[in-house]
């Protein structure tokens, strides 16, 4: 009796869920961070994420833990070279090396689609890193050329919204000066790969600097009057659309318009310093909810109406023991007990540590019921 009634309560649950119809059809992706010391095992958050139906999902490292934990998943991995590899990356034996230590031994049974060398390289204050990010990128694209692999799995690299020198109107976007000459040689490369330009961009940020200045409904995804670009007369609803098509004109401007911009990152911190202005659940949580809300129509922005906007939230988790202001480590969905922080419509399940007899049984009930959801979304 008890069981029976357990399952009822599981099903009712997930069928009642408002996650259920949006999640089928979401695209979206997940930033996995693990800048902490309390987050779940990758196995438990595989099942998270699968009774979330996201298939996405975007990690800082190679982490052979996570990448095992996926296995036989439908779920594909943005894995990731660290700042502190670039040097390393432009010697080809090494980057050739690093491929068949990280990507060969789990790329048949986990989705490895990408490779990011380097995050927000341009942005920092390292010229010799800057020096370095171009040739890693080649070099790494070229050992995956030797190995077969360069068309099962595309190299690019993350750069912040810091790289453009002008953003509004969007149709006036051009990349810094000082940047041109780097942020050139990377963007041919998208165009000769056909790999995508990655941003991690983040209209909480402006609205922290200036509140009185930038409406809050503007970047929230909210109701709001709107901006006009006097140049193109297309009208701007939200700052991140607009930054958006700042990258594709800022693109165009150097030679090029068959290269696609992707949202590496974007997010909103769910508490932070007294001087943060907006980081608040409430805030976190109409960011999110109607970002997500955006994406499910599987709209372009108004420069490019026909490109679905592609991104990745950050992050899955608040992660602990990350450096700078509370915000920092503030940005997750869920806790790290799988609880959620605000609710967006999410309703994912995080299994627990020790299982009785019959929560075993009725997690395995759960994840087949959780299969079935999937084959189902897939029709």
């Amino acid at each position: 009796m008890a069981m029976a009634t357990l399952y009822r309560a599981l099903l009712l649950l997930f069928i009642l869920s408002d996650s259920f119809g949006r999640i089928c059809s979401l695209g979206v992706g997940i930033n996995y961070g693990q800048i902490a010391n309390n987050l779940p095992s990758p196995s438990h958050v595989a099942y998270l994420l699968r009774s979330l139906n996201i298939s996405r999902v975007k990690l800082y490292d190679a982490d052979p833990n996570v990448l095992t934990a996926f296995a036989n998943s439908d779920v594909e991995f943005v894995i990731g070279l660290g700042n502190e590899y670039l040097e390393k990356m432009t010697d080809p034996v090494k980057a050739q090396t690093w491929i068949q230590q990280h990507v060969q031994p789990y790329i048949s049974q986990t989705k490895i689609t990408c490779i990011t060398v380097g995050n927000e390289v341009l942005t920092g204050n390292d010229v010799r890193l800057m020096s370095y990010l171009f040739l890693a990128m080649q070099t790494v694209y070229g050992a995956l050329s030797n190995l077969g692999l360069s068309k099962v799995v595309y190299v690019t690299t993350a750069h912040s919204t810091g790289i453009l020198s002008n953003s509004f109107p969007p149709s006036a976007g051009t990349f810094r000066p000082d940047l041109a000459e780097y942020i050139q040689r990377i963007v041919n490369f998208h165009s000769q790969t056909n790999s995508p330009f990655l941003i991690n961009a983040y209209p909480f940020f402006a609205y922290k600097d200036n509140p009185g200045q930038v409406p809050l409904e503007y970047v929230l995804f909210q109701p709001n009057q709107g901006t006009l670009d006097p140049i193109t007369n297309l009208k701007y609803d939200n700052m991140l659309y607009a930054q958006i098509d700042a990258v594709y004109y800022a693109i165009k401007a150097m030679g090029h318009t068959d290269v696609q911009v992707q949202i590496s990152e974007t997010g909103w911190p769910s508490k932070g310093d007294p001087n943060e202005v907006g980081a608040t659940p409430q805030n976190a949580k109409l960011y999110n909810s109607n970002l997500l809300s955006r994406l499910q129509q599987n709209e372009g922005t108004p420069a490019k109406p026909s490109v679905p906007v592609d991104i990745y939230v950050f992050a899955l988790f608040n992660e602990n023991l990350k450096p700078g202001p509370a915000s920092e480590r503030n940005y997750g969905l869920y806790y790290p007990d799988g609880t959620p922080v605000y609710n967006i419509g999410l309703q994912g399940f995080l299994p627990r540590m020790d299982y009785s007899a019959s929560w075993k049984n009725a997690l395995s009930f759960f994840v087949l019921f959780l299969s079935l959801a999937s084959l189902i979304c897939a029709l």
